[in-house]
């Protein structure tokens, strides 16, 4: 779409923030399978929002009798959270999902198998693009999920905010034929807005807040703590999307510093860092992204729309093997940051290792630009 074409990254040119679309030239096939994909929605969905209210009467509500004996607790919401959370992946069409053990470095000989073992109080750093892998989160490790939020008062006015255009753009400009339609100039990426702390949330409440942006707060607002004041106090381990937003996972959206003061490698907790890639919509299975928010009841009708596809969904989650995780005592810093001063060493570092283990490439936009995005979408609506 050429008016949304000034939110393609300079840098790389991909647009991180639309909704992918299935090829041109599959309508008719899409067409014909609406009547059926509709009937097979309405009865998935429905089940799926049976589950959610089992899982929110059972782990959120009866399971808190069992909140005196923390061990037990954990225990017995896990396992309710894990079937629960498995059917709900099954009815959105992945029977099955495919986990790899990730390692960078390419060595001779047979290496012990690694596992991913987060306790309480371990980071998982991911990038961010649906729904789909917060219930997998959730459904493998029951951790704790937080959502950032900033101080009104950095974010930038409109008039400031309004990036100057880039000169430069990358493709082909050859004044003639398609190349010549005058198109929006590609914006220079937002300046960041510093994350002022995280607020610690349900699972209902991450998937309320997926693909919108961090909320605005005041200083010493309640509920409002640092990573570290959670980690530190968390039971479980804590999940960390420093995208602050997700994107359509063409690119990987700049960081946010989330990390800010950790040196690495990291000593007082572990880091587990993993990457999920979701295959291009086809004309019988729509995309898997959830880049755009539903404005009403966000994310059923993403849901819905996933319970149309009449074929199961591909995708595949990559974790990097522990070994080679920025909490190791081998991890070598240098070879991931640039030389120069680097305000958040660790968040530098986990944006270079998932751009390696997904093959994704980095754009310069942050979550800054995915709000004015948001703003310019709803306008054209």
């Amino acid at each position: 779409m050429e008016k949304f074409s000034a939110f393609r990254d300079p840098g790389t040119g991909i647009q991180p923030f639309l909704r992918p679309v299935p090829p041109t030239g599959s309508e008719v096939l899409t067409t014909i399978a609406l009547p059926l994909g509709y009937v097979l929605a309405v009865l998935r969905t429905s089940l799926i929002l049976i589950l959610g209210i089992l899982h929110a009467v059972v782990v959120e509500g009866v399971c808190l009798a069992l909140k005196p004996v923390p061990p037990l607790h954990r225990a017995i919401t896990h396992l309710f959270t894990a079937v629960l959370l498995r059917l709900v992946l099954v009815m959105l069409g992945l029977p099955w999902i495919p986990v790899e053990m990730v390692t960078r470095k390419r060595g001779r000989g047979a290496k012990a198998p690694e596992r991913w073992s987060p306790s309480s109080g371990d980071i998982i750093v991911s990038n961010s693009v649906s729904t789909i892998e917060i219930l997998w989160l959730a459904f493998r490790f029951n951790p704790i999920f937080v959502l950032p939020v900033y101080f009104a008062s950095d974010f930038p006015e409109p008039s400031a905010r309004t990036s100057s255009p880039v000169s430069r753009a990358p493709g082909r400009r050859t004044g003639t034929g398609s190349a010549a339609i005058s198109s929006p100039a590609a914006r220079a990426p937002t300046p960041r807005v510093p994350i002022a702390g995280f607020r610690q949330v349900s699972l209902l409440g991450i998937l309320r807040a997926t693909g919108r942006v961090p909320e605005a707060t005041q200083p010493g607002s309640p509920g409002i703590q640092s990573l570290e004041e959670i980690r530190s106090s968390a039971d479980r381990p804590v999940v960390v999307f420093p995208e602050c937003t997700t994107s359509n996972g063409r690119g990987l959206l700049r960081f946010a510093q989330v990390f800010k003061g950790v040196s690495v490698p990291v000593t007082k907790f572990k880091v587990y860092v993993m990457c999920v890639r979701y295959d291009p919509p086809t004309a019988l299975s729509p995309t898997m992204s959830h880049s755009i928010p539903s404005s009403v009841l966000n994310p059923i009708p993403q849901f819905f729309s996933l319970t149309t596809s009449l074929v199961p969904f591909t995708m595949s989650i990559r974790l990097l093997a522990p070994t080679e995780s920025p909490s190791s005592g081998t991890f070598l810093a240098s070879e991931f940051l640039a030389e120069g001063k680097h305000d958040d060493y660790l968040s530098e570092a986990c944006a270079s290792l998932i751009a390696q283990i997904g093959k994704v490439k980095r754009v310069g936009f942050g979550w800054e630009d995915k709000a004015a995005f948001l703003e310019f979408y709803k306008s054209k609506k």
